[in-house]
């Protein structure tokens, strides 16, 4: 009885286990990828124009980006509040809309409801940087593939809710906004508790390469899941047994992953010794360049004379000891500066690769690479995600909604990818993480275009192109933060940075793709010709108004797409010049990796 007491207590400390708790946390946090099925019963329900719900498309966007206070409120409260606070939110905001829009409320003005949007979508920043500071700090090591399988799992949620939506349709189009105020909040209360940190850079074993290539099977098979039920439901039509069925399938794919931690815990697998956890990697038994690198940013707080004194006892030891030695004496340097025994040095700032706050990041020019080339990188991307609609309709395609599932599935598949192939170049290569975001912002410079000219199939290549580069943005660039400037404060820098998106698609789609498309629309309208000439003048007499002009054909959205695709380029040259700047860092902080693979 003791010993499954024992076993049960390592289960609830396990690292697995809050990770496999934030990817189902993660799979209903993506709330904001809802909004295009909650905005039309909103539209008809409160007699809005496209106009109003632009303003409520953009209070949901502000929302899904601005987490300074989730931010703060994970470095200052323990992470279970922060997402008891974030539910609260979330349950407010759309609970609210959900009684307005149902007649079990009064009526609200339009910048009321806006608040509201803002309120419940900005619930699910809350989920998000819990999730990923959470996971980051209890696996340090491999903060690529966790960051990409989080936020992987957050692009997908829309796909997840929308099928659970499926099982649960009703004749009141209503509950879709009731299923968002209640559904995630329920989720993310049940897993508040499981969300934290643990200590999980002392629970490394030999077989978390093993675990990574489980969770990466997973995440390939719910995707092609998805895919092909989404196809399936979209081409034939199917009994709610069926569906049920279908959706059953899908939460057990979803709840696979803990067999992980359940097997890890209830095993008797060894872990790799504390002492060697601490260590980067496994060294050569000589002292290497790279070794007495690291060694010194351990250490650069201490004395001078301390440093000569920790190199001549590690210096005395058989180098059999010498590992267990260094990190013996990590261990007590740290613990004596904690106590005030060692005195530091005192210096203008922390260097790359160190701790940073938001306001000592904020003067790096490191920093804002990263904030401008994400802000042209993914906030292209989005301008696509958000016109969607609208392009497949100038461009003549019947299913829009498929189009709009095939990018939600490979934005996911690109943060899983992004996360993975960006982990390969830092352990394998040493080189800077941020060549991967370049060669997102590549790939998707050649899917603006390829859209832009409606080339053969350009949405269907389009949406793999755009959606792979989109989303491996969310993957790489908080590694890469983390990396640069420390987890200490990684909240609140995530946070901030995350805010380049709904810029990006402030300057892209509310300046420049609505501009451009108004105007082909008015010159299409004007035309004798054209279909809309004469039903705007039915509409007008009817009913006082003219309808909204629509644009047909690929001159839409194509200075718009080709506009994105420079800037896209521009956004290659921005991370290319954050790897020139930050090769040394990443040679410090992987190079013993490397030269460790190689001997």
């Amino acid at each position: 009885m003791g010993r499954l007491q024992e076993r049960v207590r390592g289960l609830l400390s396990n690292r697995w286990l809050v990770f496999v708790a934030a990817m189902w946390l993660q799979s209903v946090a993506g709330i904001g990828y809802l909004f295009g099925s909650m905005s039309p019963v909103i539209k008809s329900s409160l007699n809005y124009n496209q106009k109003q719900v632009a303003r409520l498309g953009v209070a949901k966007d502000l929302g899904d980006s601005v987490g300074f206070f989730a931010g703060s409120l994970c470095e200052l409260l323990p992470l279970w509040a922060a997402l008891l606070v974030g539910a609260l939110k979330n349950l407010i905001g759309y609970g609210w809309v959900w009684l307005i829009v149902t007649g079990r409320a009064p009526v609200l003005p339009l910048w009321a409801m806006c608040v509201l949007i803002f309120v419940g979508t900005n619930g699910e920043t809350y989920f998000n940087t819990a999730a990923l500071v959470s996971c980051v700090q209890n696996f340090p090591k491999s903060r690529g593939p966790v960051v990409g399988i989080l936020k992987g799992f957050a692009g997908l949620s829309g796909a997840i809710l929308t099928q659970i939506y499926t099982v649960i349709h009703s004749p009141d189009h209503a509950s879709i906004i009731f299923m968002v105020a209640v559904g995630p909040t329920m989720v993310a209360i049940a897993l508040m508790f499981f969300v934290r940190p643990v200590g999980g850079h002392r629970q490394v074993r030999p077989t978390d390469g093993t675990s990574f290539t489980f969770i990466y099977s997973v995440c390939l098979l719910l995707a092609a899941y998805l895919m092909g039920v989404m196809l399936v439901q979209d081409l034939v039509t199917l009994s709610q047994t069926v569906i049920t069925i279908f959706t059953t399938i899908l939460f057990v794919i979803i709840l696979v992953p803990i067999v992980i931690p359940l097997a890890l815990s209830f095993s008797a697998e060894p872990r790799v010794p504390e002492e060697e956890a601490l260590l980067a990697e496994p060294q050569k038994e000589e002292p290497t360049k790279s070794e007495t690198v690291v060694h010194e940013v351990i250490f650069s707080e201490v004395e001078s004379e301390v440093e000569d004194e920790k190199a001549k006892g590690v210096d005395l030891l058989p180098a059999s000891e010498r590992q267990k030695r260094i990190a013996q004496l990590q261990t007590k340097l740290v613990q004596a500066a904690a106590e005030g025994a060692v005195r530091v040095k005192r210096r203008r700032g922390p260097h790359r690769g160190e701790n940073f706050t938001l306001l000592q990041a904020l003067i790096k020019a490191d920093f804002w690479l990263i904030f401008f080339s994400l802000l042209l990188g993914s906030g292209s991307g989005l301008t696509v995600i958000d016109n969607l609609g609208q392009i497949s309709q100038s461009l003549k395609y019947d299913n829009q909604h498929i189009f709009v599932s095939m990018i939600s599935i490979w934005n996911f598949l690109g943060r899983v990818g992004g996360g993975y192939f960006s982990e390969v170049v830092v352990r394998e290569y040493a080189y800077p993480r941020p060549v991967a975001m370049a060669v997102a912002q590549l790939i998707m410079a050649v899917g603006h275009v390829y859209v832009a000219f409606a080339l053969p199939g350009a949405l269907y290549v389009g949406t793999v192109l755009i959606g792979l580069g989109y989303g491996a943005h969310w993957a790489i660039v908080p590694a890469a933060a983390s990396e640069l400037f420390g987890l200490k404060n990684f909240g609140a820098l995530y946070n901030f940075i995350t805010m380049a998106n709904p810029a990006g698609s402030l300057v892209f789609s509310g300046l420049i793709a609505s501009t451009i498309y108004d105007r082909e629309a008015e010159k299409q309208a004007h035309q004798p010709n054209s279909p809309w000439h004469y039903t705007g003048s039915i509409f007008s007499s009817m009913f006082g108004a003219e309808e909204p002009p629509k644009c047909e054909g690929s001159i839409c959205f194509f200075l718009t797409l080709v506009i994105m695709s420079g800037f896209c380029v521009v956004a290659v040259a921005l991370s290319m010049i954050l790897v020139y700047r930050t090769k040394s860092v990443y040679a410090y902080l992987y190079g013993n990796s490397r030269t460790a693979a190689v001997s």
